[in-house]
């Protein structure tokens, strides 16, 4: 069961509102991320795209993938070394391959909603048939960890196949018969079947058994590209930790003579302790590092006068990204051509926010990027463009004027973007850089990080989120 909220008063849905920002935990007096929704939801979302794509089953081994419809996660060494996979069948639920031994009780433990047998709960089954009750007390054996019972739950053992030297073609044989048993249960054998990504052996091993496999990414794309209500909160609570680190960052952190790297220990310690997964990476160039702009931190030492930019790109609560950029001076007023420089960077963004609107394509975003190496060389340089962010860093679609002035591809509501640009000039001593998260709400866009901008530079719309904006309207 969800329930509907009572905006009267708020005067628009929760989620589309940035301030109003719930808090990560559970509680018995107040309806916040309902999570039996958010798995419900995506679920339901894979399996229309799977009905748009005309698949029998989806067969999944990115870990995001196998999260979004399972709503399994494990750490995030294991999402995409490809020793675990999930199977979506048509007009079934969807069945966890997990890595065998304590990581698969671990999943038995973790994901009840995962336990069905023939779309019932195991135990509640087992209790209910007298005839397998009888049996397993008599041979002596745990109907839930016994192997023969056991294909009848959701979760079964992974084969797992990298690594396995000489015996490869042989545990991608095993792999992938266990995906077959799948696909034979719901009578999908002949369908198409999409898969998300392969390794050469498990496409030879998907031959020998004569799976019609396709690119199942179209499908998973498609579905997460739009969020549902709980994602769009989850993302609202990552980009209020990345508000949070960025203004640490400014006021307390940033001095003459600290590191780079001493920059980035602090986001790191900050956002996990603020609930943050995994910190993805913190990119911190300051000074020369700036221009040619270095998309890593160094031990450089932060000099008085600096041009500091931050990019932050972190898992926050429940897997839902935050990836941001602001640019900071050091222990300075910027000079006139600094300002000019972030003026620039941060209009030009701006002008491309202005373009994220339902019915809207991504060649009008595109448009308002400046001309940079997308431009010369036809290819992205992800620094002029735009990404949505989910479950993970880029996913679904890119904004590239490479690409997308020509081909674009259709803005709708609830997607949900980084966008960033770039001052990117030859000869500069140092420069400047920027990032927004923005929702693409009914009527416009939504911008989620509320971090305020140098108000050196852009004066009265230096207010948090840029809202103010002359681009946007009030």
């Amino acid at each position: 069961m969800s329930y509907e909220l009572d905006h009267a008063f708020l005067g628009k849905p929760h989620h589309q509102l940035p301030r109003r920002v719930y808090a990560a935990q559970g509680c018995d007096w107040q309806y916040r991320v309902d999570y039996e929704r958010l798995r419900r939801q995506r679920l339901e979302k894979a399996r229309e795209q799977m009905e748009i794509h005309d698949l029998g089953a989806l067969v999944l081994y990115a870990g995001a993938n196998i999260r979004y419809i399972t709503g399994s996660y494990q750490g995030n060494w294991k999402y995409n070394i490809n020793i675990r996979y999930a199977v979506l069948p048509r007009g079934g639920d969807p069945i966890l391959f997990e890595t065998a031994g304590s990581d698969m009780q671990c999943a038995r433990i973790d994901l009840p909603w995962m336990h069905k047998t023939r779309g019932s709960n195991i135990a509640e089954g087992l209790k209910g048939s007298a005839s397998i009750a009888a049996g397993a007390r008599e041979r002596k054996i745990d109907p839930l960890t016994d192997p023969g019972l056991m294909m009848r739950d959701n979760i079964r053992p992974a084969m797992t196949w990298q690594w396995a030297e000489s015996a490869v073609p042989y545990m991608a044989e095993r792999m992938v018969a266990s995906i077959y048993e799948v696909l034979k249960e719901y009578g999908v054998t002949k369908e198409k079947i999409g898969v998300d990504n392969l390794d050469i052996p498990s496409l030879e091993a998907f031959k020998k058994f004569n799976i019609n496999i396709v690119n199942g990414w179209p499908a998973m794309s498609a579905a997460r590209v739009v969020k549902t209500i709980d994602e769009i909160e989850l993302l609202k609570q990552s980009s209020t930790i990345g508000d949070a680190a960025m203004w640490h960052i400014k006021h307390e952190w940033l001095k003459p003579g600290v590191t780079e790297r001493q920059i980035e220990a602090k986001v790191h310690e900050l956002m996990l302790r603020l609930g943050c997964e995994i910190i993805y990476d913190i990119i911190v160039a300051s000074g020369g590092n700036t221009s040619p702009y270095r998309r890593w931190a160094t031990d450089k030492i932060i000099r008085q006068g600096d041009l500091v930019i931050v990019d932050i790109n972190a898992v926050g609560p429940s897997g839902y990204f935050i990836d941001y950029v602001r640019c900071f001076k050091c222990a300075a007023k910027m000079t006139q051509k600094e300002i000019d420089l972030y003026k620039q960077t941060y209009d030009s963004m701006y002008a491309g926010i202005e373009m994220l609107k339902p019915g809207n394509s991504t060649a009008d975003v595109a448009a308002k990027f400046p001309e940079y190496d997308d431009d010369t060389y036809g290819t992205v340089t992800l620094q002029q463009f735009a990404h949505s962010i989910g479950i993970t860093l880029y996913e679904g679609m890119w904004i590239s004027r490479a690409y997308s002035l020509s081909q674009p591809a259709e803005i709708k509501e609830n997607m949900y973007f980084a966008i960033e640009t770039f001052a990117g000039h030859p000869l500069l001593e140092q420069t400047t850089r920027l990032e927004e998260n923005v929702l693409v709400g009914p009527n416009g866009p939504i911008i989620f990080t509320l971090m305020e901008h140098m108000e050196e530079a852009v004066g009265d719309h230096s207010r948090p989120g840029g809202v103010d904006h002359p681009s946007l309207e009030k």
